[in-house]
């Protein structure tokens, strides 16, 4: 059985193979937002912030199916309420790191061509959200000791 400890410090022999399935999933998931985002643009005449929602839903949910069953399936397996609210939380922030590298380029530093904007919020600011994702689920969504004592087998319902 593994212990609290043990988990919180388990070795970094699988971590590359662990970054390589969280990269795989992360594009899979990039993917699908861009495509929903296009198609939904595109070819259906969504007007663009609906169809910027619908393909974030759609990206925020094959990101979370992937990690759950790819990147990290030996994740616990109770929780997976408060793991789909955290995991959703996660997102939007990391959501926001991106939106917050647009701002500061466009706005303080007075980059406004459509190539630094591109560069602030899908490369250094996908690349902070990114990081942030990548510690953030494995901590707090993906980890033994993510789970809420409330949620582990055994344990009375409290009234």
């Amino acid at each position: 059985m593994t212990t609290h400890t043990q988990a919180a410090t388990s070795s970094w022999s699988g971590r590359p193979s662990e970054l390589v399935r969280f990269a795989i999933t992360g594009l899979a998931a990039y993917a699908a937002d861009v495509v929903v985002f296009n198609v939904s643009l595109l070819v259906l005449r969504i007007d663009p912030l609906a169809a910027k929602a619908l393909s974030s839903v759609v990206g925020i949910t094959v990101a979370y199916v992937g990690s759950r069953y790819y990147t990290w399936p030996a994740g616990p397996r109770t929780g997976t309420r408060r793991a789909v609210v955290t995991f959703v939380a996660i997102s939007i922030a990391a959501a926001a790191v991106q939106v917050l590298c647009l701002w500061a380029t466009h706005h303080l530093l007075g980059l406004t061509s459509p190539l630094a904007d591109n560069l602030s919020a899908n490369v250094l600011g996908m690349g902070a959200a990114t990081v942030l994702r990548y510690w953030a689920f494995r901590r707090f969504v993906f980890s033994p000791l993510a789970v809420d004592k409330r949620d582990r087998p055994g344990r009375p319902i409290e009234r």
